[in-house]
């Protein structure tokens, strides 16, 4: 834990502010569910709420399913990170901070077939064109909140999305959704 050097005051309701700054540096959005925990020093510590990352070992296991029955790399990501990843050596993108591009289709809540020309980079950092020759993206919504996506990806040269694909994003995502409901 690191000091931001702000300090603010709780109000006659028990709220606190966050300040701006931290809220756009952390991508908090008004409406973000916040988880809170303590610590044996008396410390209070906010984290953003990830539905999808309480996931975890079934999203590895979905995605390597979604790998093998495809054939091209399986991603599952919330809105801020990257959850699962089953396919060749991309196992570093886990728990990495997802692009502002994959976060702007997100919350778009529509599906996105990519190609070559077009694939964004899937995580901060990530050059778009070094390694993606085609992508199919495809949010998760929950009780109308987009909630993370479902990324079908190819290396190969060639090879192109098509609705099959979009139909098994789309269905792996709407599975997911509906288990964040229940």
């Amino acid at each position: 834990m690191k000091a931001t050097g702000i300090v603010r005051r709780i109000d006659d309701l028990g709220r606190v502010v966050i300040p701006k700054e931290i809220r756009r540096t952390m991508r908090i959005r008004e409406g973000d569910p916040l988880e809170i925990f303590t610590d044996t020093e008396g410390g209070v510590i906010l984290k953003k709420y990830s539905p999808i990352g309480e996931l975890g070992d079934f999203a590895k296991e979905y995605a390597e399913s979604i790998q093998q029955a495809t054939g091209h790399i399986a991603c599952i990501s919330d809105k801020d990170i990257i959850i699962a990843i089953a396919g060749i050596g991309k196992k570093g993108f886990v728990g990495k901070k997802i692009s502002k591009e994959l976060e702007e289709i997100i919350l778009n809540k529509k599906i996105s077939n990519l190609g070559k020309e077009k694939t964004i980079a899937l995580i901060e950092g990530q050059e778009k064109e070094e390694d993606f020759t085609a992508q199919v993206i495809c949010p998760i919504v929950t009780q109308g909140d987009a909630i993370g996506s479902v990324i079908l990806l190819s290396q190969e040269d060639q090879i192109k999305m098509d609705d099959g694909e979009m139909k098994i994003a789309e269905t792996a995502a709407k599975f997911l959704g509906k288990q964040m409901e229940d």
